[in-house]
């Protein structure tokens, strides 16, 4: 793994249901998440998704790709676009640099039907360190226990 590789993208159907339990399990009660009628008075076409469900998807990205034994050190993300419902979100990444032989920086985007919802970056420690493996398989460059390389597993 080097500066410059491109990771594997990762799409995201934006449902109501995604929004409303990102919100609610957050701790998140504005109502802007979950009641319609309150998201049209405040201007918007309808309920979107909250910055830490956005947060949390990132993370679910990153830790599907490098493995479960990955460890988010940090998660610098900014919104832009909202996520509404019946949209897709297709999560990108490139690493950006490699610090030490197990702690690996990575260059997020995610883009939906109106432009880009969310930009950052995510620094992680990956323990068996980046060397061998490719980005489409756990850390350990096993198959995971259902059979599917790394890759198709971000894809559930």
């Amino acid at each position: 793994m080097k500066p410059g590789d491109e990771l594997p993208p990762l799409e995201i159907e934006v449902t109501r249901t995604l929004i409303v339990a990102g919100a609610l399990a957050s701790r998140d009660y504005q109502d802007v998440h979950h009641d319609p009628e309150a998201a049209r008075a405040k201007g918007s076409p309808d309920v979107f998704m909250n910055i830490l469900t956005t947060n949390g998807l990132v993370g679910r990205y990153i830790t599907d790709l490098f493995g479960p034994g990955t460890v988010l050190r940090k998660v610098a993300i900014r919104l832009g676009a909202p996520n509404y419902p019946g949209d897709t979100m297709v999560l990108r990444g490139t690493v950006e640099d490699v610090r030490d032989p197990d702690l690996v920086v990575v260059r997020i985007t995610g883009d939906n039907g109106i432009g880009r919802h969310v930009s950052g970056t995510v620094t992680v420690t990956i323990p068996d360190g980046p060397e061998g493996s490719d980005g489409r398989e756990g850390s350990d460059g096993r198959e995971g226990s259902d059979g599917r390389e790394g890759s198709e597993r971000a894809e559930r």
